[in-house]
């Protein structure tokens, strides 16, 4: 009893602090969800037995009050989240062994199940906290440097230009060159990127974004289905999804979607077939996800405010910088708009 009592207690005190984390820190509601579902399902015990264990405990008596841990050092909140994991794991183990006993009335397959989904959840957790950096740094400005838009002009000047005038996310789009053409451009765009602390998203192509180590991949509604696409990345990888409904922007999120691209805001001739939904959709969105949101689609100096006002967190452009006479001044103005209107 003392044994199954000292580890249910480090059980609850370990998913306590998992359950805290995705909460408070990732904003998580369906990790803090199955973190609070399992520590309530685990720790929730009849009172007879109950009272066996309290009668058990020996606080004052534990020798283990005497042994002497090693001093605390400062942690990274994923140190954090696998020492706690692999608490609650190692004591949901040993529980899971004495209740084979016959004179412990415990189910062992309930601690073997949640020792099992506590692996998966500790994936997540841990993918989520990882990703939370990068995440941050989007929003702002999202430049889309589109090949044809660029009409002849050097993917990598245009970008340079666009992080001069402060354009905190990068992407390569180009639906006609081959991926031989492509790669050295992403791994120039990579490399300028990182130089300048600026995201680098790779647009539909899974296997340049490995190849070049972007800092994530996005993808549009008949590309790779986000689930998908979330356990092949490696976890540290961001993955944006496009998303014309509330549903498709709903889905995006419950299947592991780091950020959503809402569009076509206003007609735009960059993709003539794209359904225009307008802020309005935006706003929906907006009330419906927590993820962050990226308008898309026609945007400019003259609406870029009408956009954020509605719910944006960042504006993804192409014509509006990559074809503009002076795109570091474009970026620029686009960026003064975002910082007044995010205040």
């Amino acid at each position: 009893m003392r044994i199954i009592d000292a580890n249910l207690n480090r059980i609850g005190e370990g998913l306590r602090l998992l359950e805290d984390l995705a909460r408070l820190i990732l904003n998580d509601a369906t990790l803090s969800q199955q973190l609070k579902t399992m520590r309530h399902g685990i720790l929730e015990k009849d009172w007879p037995f109950n009272q066996q264990l309290l009668q058990a405990r020996d606080s004052e008596g534990d020798v283990g009050i005497n042994i002497e841990a090693p001093e605390g050092e400062k942690r990274e909140l994923t140190t954090m989240v696998v020492a706690n994991s692999r608490r609650v794991q190692e004591s949901l183990r040993t529980i899971e062994e004495l209740a084979k006993l016959p004179d412990v009335k415990l189910d062992p397959d309930k601690f073997k199940q949640a020792r099992f989904d506590l692996y998966t959840i500790e994936q997540n957790l841990l993918s989520r906290l990882l990703r939370q950096d990068k995440v941050k740094r989007l929003p702002g400005l999202y430049v889309i440097i589109d090949t044809p838009a660029l009409k002849g002009r050097s993917h990598v000047e245009v970008a340079s230009q666009a992080i001069r005038g402060g354009a905190k996310v990068v992407q390569l789009r180009d639906k006609i060159q081959s991926k031989k053409e492509l790669l050295p451009i992403a791994k120039q765009l990579k490399k300028l990127c990182a130089e300048h602390d600026v995201l680098f998203i790779m647009n539909d192509h899974f296997d340049l974004a490995l190849a070049v180590d972007a800092d994530g991949l996005h993808l549009g509604q008949d590309d790779l289905p986000v689930k998908a696409a979330r356990k092949l990345l490696p976890i540290d990888k961001i993955l944006g999804r496009s998303a014309r409904t509330v549903d498709q922007a709903v889905a995006a999120e419950s299947e592991g979607a780091d950020y959503i691209a809402v569009g076509s805001m206003y007609p735009t001739p960059t993709k003539e077939t794209a359904q225009v939904v307008g802020p309005e959709r935006l706003r929906q969105i907006r009330q419906t996800v927590t993820l962050p949101l990226v308008a898309i689609g026609g945007i400019n100096k003259d609406n870029a405010a009408e956009v954020m006002a509605a719910g944006a967190d960042s504006l993804a452009v192409i014509r509006a910088v990559v074809q503009a006479e002076a795109p570091e001044e474009a970026a620029r103005q686009l960026v003064d708009i975002v910082e007044v209107q995010s205040k």
